[in-house]
C-alpha cells in the first residue's frame, strides 16, 4: 500500500531532485566532450611519407621517417609509408592521391644552382629510384612539372625535410647562397606543390619537423599554418624574413636562417590558412 506521510513525500522528492542532478552531469559531460571534438581531427587524415635514395645515408632518413609514421598513426592517421630502393614515381604518384600530408626525405634538386641546365622536369621535386628494387643510389629527379600532378587533398599540407635548396640552403660543402637565392629557391621548390593542392610547404634542410606533424594534429583549429612555423623547437627569429611568392600567385612566404647565410628553415604557400581547415577539407 502506497505511503502518502509527509516524511515519504519528502524522500521522494530527494530522489527526484537527486535523479535530475544526476542527469543533469551526464549532459555536461557529453556535452563538454562534443565541444572538444573539433580540437582533435575532424575525420581520419590521410598521411604519405616517402624516402628517396640518398646512399649509405639512406637508412638514416628511412629511420627518420619511421618515427614520423609512429607519431602520425598515434594520432589516428592512416599512414602510407614509400621507401627506397622501392620509391618509384608510379608508386609516389599513386598512392599521394587523396594525401592530407605528404612527407618528403631526399636529395633535393632546386634552382637557382650550378646544376645546368634548368628543367622543370627535373627541379624543385622529389629524388625518387629510378627503377624498382636496385638499391639506394639509383636517383632520378621529377621536377616541379610532375609534383603538379600530384593529386593531393584540397588544403592539404607538404614538409620537406633534409634535403638542399627546398629551404634556401646550398648544398654541403658549397659555402652559403645569397639572401636573394635562397628565397628564389624558396619560392621555385614551393611552386609544384601548391599547383597540386598544399595550402604550406615547410622545408626544413636539418632540423626535425615533427613539431609539424604534432601542430596540425594537436593544435587549436584557430591556429594558422603560418603560425604553426614558429612552433619549431629550432626556431630562432633573429634573421627572420618574409616575402611575397612571384611563382604562386596569393602566396607568401617565411624564412628563419639561424646566423646569416644558413637557409635552413622555411614553409611557403597560403600562410593564413588555418589547422581547422587542413582538419575539414580533403
Amino acid at each position: 500500500m502506497p505511503d502518502h506521510s509527509r516524511g515519504a513525500q519528502r524522500a521522494s522528492s530527494r530522489k527526484i531532485r537527486s535523479l535530475l542532478i544526476s542527469i543533469f552531469a551526464a549532459l555536461v559531460v557529453v556535452t563538454g566532450a562534443t565541444a572538444s571534438a573539433p580540437e582533435a581531427h575532424a575525420a581520419t587524415r590521410k598521411v604519405v611519407i616517402v624516402v628517396g635514395p640518398v646512399g649509405s645515408a639512406t637508412t638514416s632518413y628511412r629511420d627518420s621517417a619511421r618515427q614520423l609514421a609512429s607519431q602520425a598513426r598515434s594520432y589516428g592517421a592512416s599512414v602510407k609509408e614509400i621507401y627506397s630502393p622501392y620509391a618509384t614515381w608510379s608508386r609516389v604518384h599513386t598512392a599521394a592521391v587523396g594525401a592530407n600530408l605528404l612527407i618528403y626525405l631526399g636529395h633535393g634538386n632546386g634552382w637557382p644552382s650550378t646544376h645546368y641546365p634548368y628543367s622543370t622536369a627535373t627541379k624543385n621535386g622529389m629524388g625518387l629510384n629510378a627503377s624498382y628494387g636496385n638499391g639506394n643510389s639509383n636517383t632520378k629527379y621529377y621536377g616541379q612539372d610532375y609534383m603538379r600532378g600530384l593529386d593531393l587533398a584540397s588544403h592539404s599540407v607538404v614538409m620537406l625535410n633534409r634535403l638542399c635548396y627546398a629551404s634556401g640552403n646550398n648544398e654541403w660543402g658549397a659555402g652559403n647562397p645569397t639572401k636573394s637565392t635562397a628565397i628564389k629557391r624558396v619560392d621555385n621548390y614551393g611552386v609544384g606543390f601548391i599547383r597540386a593542392g598544399a595550402k604550406a610547404v615547410y622545408a626544413s634542410g636539418i632540423t626535425d619537423v615533427a613539431y609539424v606533424v604534432r601542430g596540425l594534429f594537436r593544435s587549436s583549429s584557430a591556429t594558422t599554418l603560418g603560425k604553426l612555423f614558429w612552433a619549431d623547437p629550432a626556431r630562432t627569429g633573429t634573421y627572420k624574413l618574409s616575402f611575397t611568392a612571384v611563382r604562386s600567385t596569393g602566396a607568401t612566404a617565411i624564412m628563419d636562417p639561424y646566423a646569416p647565410g644558413r637557409y635552413y628553415r622555411s614553409v611557403i604557400g597560403f600562410l593564413d590558412t588555418t589547422i581547422g581547415d587542413w582538419r575539414a577539407w580533403g
